[in-house]
């Protein structure tokens, strides 16, 4: 399983290498688990994310879902998303001068995933995901150098990622304290891949943090995301995240 993981991270490496248009963003997030009984939960996670040098909003997420507890180490779950991403298109204006109109288009989405924990290290534990979207996307209309949405297209896409949480003072059960954190996700487009990037390799992102866990149902973490995204034709984007997240468990 490590050589996997391993793989995959120096894959990421040599993506890095390869010319891409750099960006600097800053990712705002909460993620919650509200119990209802033994085996269901709801999951709801929102989040904001700045433009290019920490400008303006570039997307807004909101995500809720439903889980059912397998058992101990397995929960599926599935839900809905909704994400409005800012949009910039450069149209010819008065004159023949360029416009740029920008706004922002819907992204609706269904999800489903499984969520697989089980120990490492010691009493750490190792968290894999794997998730199924089918995402709406809403195609571009501009009139009179108005965006709005017009009809929609259908992709779809596959995520894997594992994450890890290692407390700094390895005290079992971990109920409060710093640790460290780890995670990874790749992302892949299947079947029709032209409403998006028409490749199969969409991204990669990988979390390097810290975090404090305040009480054991309670976590904030602050840490560097690099997101290295896949463009249309030899297109790429390397987006350096600063993120701050809070975990919760009800």
């Amino acid at each position: 399983m490590m050589r996997t993981y391993t793989l995959i991270l120096l894959l990421l490496a040599a993506s890095l290498l390869v010319k891409a248009q750099t960006i600097n963003t800053t990712w705002l997030a909460a993620f919650t688990t509200t119990k209802i009984n033994k085996k269901f939960s709801i999951h709801f996670d929102a989040q904001w994310r700045s433009g290019d040098q920490y400008s303006t909003m570039s997307t807004l997420l909101l995500r809720p879902g439903m889980n059912y507890h397998l058992n101990d180490r397995l929960v599926l779950t599935a839900g809905y998303g909704y994400i409005t991403n800012r949009r910039s298109f450069i149209v010819p204006g008065p004159a023949d001068e360029p416009v740029n109109v920008t706004g922002y288009l819907p992204e609706h989405r269904l999800w489903q995933q499984a969520l697989y924990t089980h120990p490492i290290i010691g009493k750490n534990t190792i968290t894999h995901r794997l998730r199924l979207e089918q995402r709406f996307l809403m195609q571009p209309s501009i009139e009179n150098y108005n965006l709005s949405a017009d009809g929609n297209t259908y992709a779809n896409r596959v995520r894997y990622f594992f994450r890890t949480v290692i407390p700094v003072k390895q005290e079992f059960p971990f109920k409060k304290g710093l640790f460290a954190g780890l995670q990874n996700e790749v992302m892949f487009n299947f079947g029709d891949k032209t409403p998006v990037n028409g490749k199969i390799f969409d991204q990669n992102r990988l979390l390097l943090s810290a975090g404090y866990r305040i009480q054991p149902k309670i976590d904030v973490e602050l840490g560097y995301l690099n997101q290295h995204v896949k463009g249309r034709a030899d297109a790429f984007v390397n987006n350096h995240v600063i993120q701050l997240a809070a975990y919760t468990r009800f």
